[in-house]
């Protein structure tokens, strides 16, 4: 395995700067990836300014028949692609397997949306001054773009940004995660043979610190970044009059009504909470139980939470595969310790091996313990209980956070009254937040962030509304 270059403006370019990318399960080094410098980032954003005067002008069929091919192309190399996302970051290979048919989907509802990207058209003769006048509203891409993905869904999420930037003719500028940017180089090899222009897109791998030169450069249009609020805000201050998108995370909740379904709870909970390791912005951390019920679904739960297969991610059974590095396990770890040192129970899990930290439940929390109020990321679901459907919502409401809530339930005003009243982007349904189509809106508020992505709302915020006001006469 040789050292992967980075690419500029459509070009591989080799750099003197080289980081190994270390599998998180056993250390072993999972591929050597050529970094991105200050005169690589200048190369890439001239490159980007230079494309646009091209990708600005591609015909429609010319962007949908490009994703559809990258669509076909990633299906094509599912096992590859899988690989790789296993090996960079430890995810277990069925969900590795999984994540490609989600990236291939993704790309081909973009494929899908270019050729729908509709304008309007709106009478102006609302009175005698305007009489036989009428306008257009059309999109218009609004330039480069720079966007920053995290590692826990190495390609999907670079998905989520590109392809929508591709459909709507916008060069793009990915900083990958550090800790998996093979899987974004191979993503790039693909789009490389599409037939776009191959200037359209760089992949730069670089430091945090190299990449305040993307958001700051007044020649990118928008920044769209997904990871910690703790680097999301500060990037946002630093971004000046470009647009900004952010999806910063959660701690999200779930709701379990009286007379809601426990077995379908429990089930989803188990998956919504440990699969990746709990390494989702939208993975199950915070569960409500309607007292009535609480013993009830303890018993569905626990047994299945212990009977997680865990370990290692290449064994084609395992759900709960390690951490992305020792030290993010060690910090679960310790917030659990810090947890039980205040009063919290342990039901299950709780102990670490390397970067495989156990399944863990935990009781009798308190909302101001860390594994409650701050995102673990992590395999640590904690339960609690309640009284009042009301109480439920607040206790939810009840953290700096709102990305997605999940609300099981068989009473229909409970389903609108948590719409109404919770403060998130999405309410799932007898379904736990960890539920995501590719198409869906899919964003937060609060310090979770803002701006939307799913296909066409991401083309949205990345084109621009334009109005011609036409006086026939």
């Amino acid at each position: 395995m040789g050292v992967q270059p980075i690419l500029v403006s459509g070009a591989w370019r080799i750099t003197t700067h080289v980081r190994p990318v270390l599998n998180p399960f056993d250390g072993s080094v999972a591929g050597e990836v050529c970094q991105a410098g200050t005169r690589d980032i200048e190369d890439a954003l001239t490159g980007a300014v230079s494309a646009f005067r091209m990708s600005r002008r591609l015909s429609t069929h010319q962007r949908v028949d490009a994703l559809y091919a990258i669509a076909r192309e990633i299906g094509e190399r599912k096992e590859a692609l899988a690989a790789m996302i296993t090996r960079e970051t430890g995810k277990p290979i069925s969900l590795s397997r999984m994540e490609v048919d989600r990236s291939e989907f993704t790309f081909r509802t973009a494929a899908e949306e270019a050729g729908r990207t509709h304008g309007e058209m709106l009478p102006l003769d609302m009175n005698v001054a305007s009489a036989g006048r009428f306008a257009l509203v059309k999109r218009f891409p609004i330039g480069p773009i720079a966007a920053i993905t995290p590692f826990n869904f190495p390609l999907n999420l670079v998905a989520h940004k590109v392809a929508p930037a591709l459909a709507t003719g916008n060069p793009v500028v990915l900083k990958p995660s550090s800790n998996a940017p093979g899987t974004a180089m191979l993503l790039a090899g693909i789009i490389l043979e599409s037939g776009l222009p191959t200037e359209m897109l760089s992949v730069l791998p670089c430091s945090g610190g190299e990449s305040a030169q993307l958001i700051e450069d007044e020649r990118v249009a928008l920044v769209t970044f997904t990871g910690s609020p703790a680097v999301g805000w500060p990037l946002k201050s630093r971004a000046g009059k470009k647009r900004v998108t952010l999806e910063l995370g959660g701690n999200a909740g779930v709701i379990i009504d009286h007379g809601a379904d426990l077995g379908l709870a429990a089930a989803k909970v188990v998956s919504g909470g440990f699969a990746n390791a709990g390494q989702s912005c939208i993975s199950v951390q915070r569960v409500y139980v309607h007292r009535e019920h609480v013993a009830e679904f303890l018993e569905m739960l626990v047994p299945q939470v212990r009977a997680l297969p865990t370990g290692n991610p290449w064994a084609e059974e395992t759900v709960v595969g390690p951490m992305i590095t020792t030290a993010a396990a060690e910090q679960a770890e310790a917030w659990i310790r810090e947890a039980v040192d205040a009063g919290a129970r342990v039901l299950c899990g709780g102990h670490r091996t390397g970067a495989v930290l156990e399944p863990t439940i935990l009781m009798d929390v308190a909302p101001a313990m860390k594994v409650c109020s701050q995102e673990v990321f992590a395999p640590i679901v904690t339960v609690e209980t309640f009284t009042a459907f009301e109480e439920a919502v607040a206790r939810v409401n009840d953290s700096v956070y709102g990305l997605q809530a999940g609300v099981f339930t068989t009473d229909l005003r409970h389903m609108f009254q948590a719409f109404e009243e919770l403060e998130v982007g999405g309410v799932i349904v007898n379904d736990v937040p960890t539920y995501r189509m590719d198409h869906m809106p899919y964003g937060g508020v609060k310090s979770s962030g803002f701006g939307r992505e799913g296909i066409r709302y991401a083309m949205e915020e990345m084109t621009e509304r334009k109005l011609l006001a036409i006086n026939p006469r």
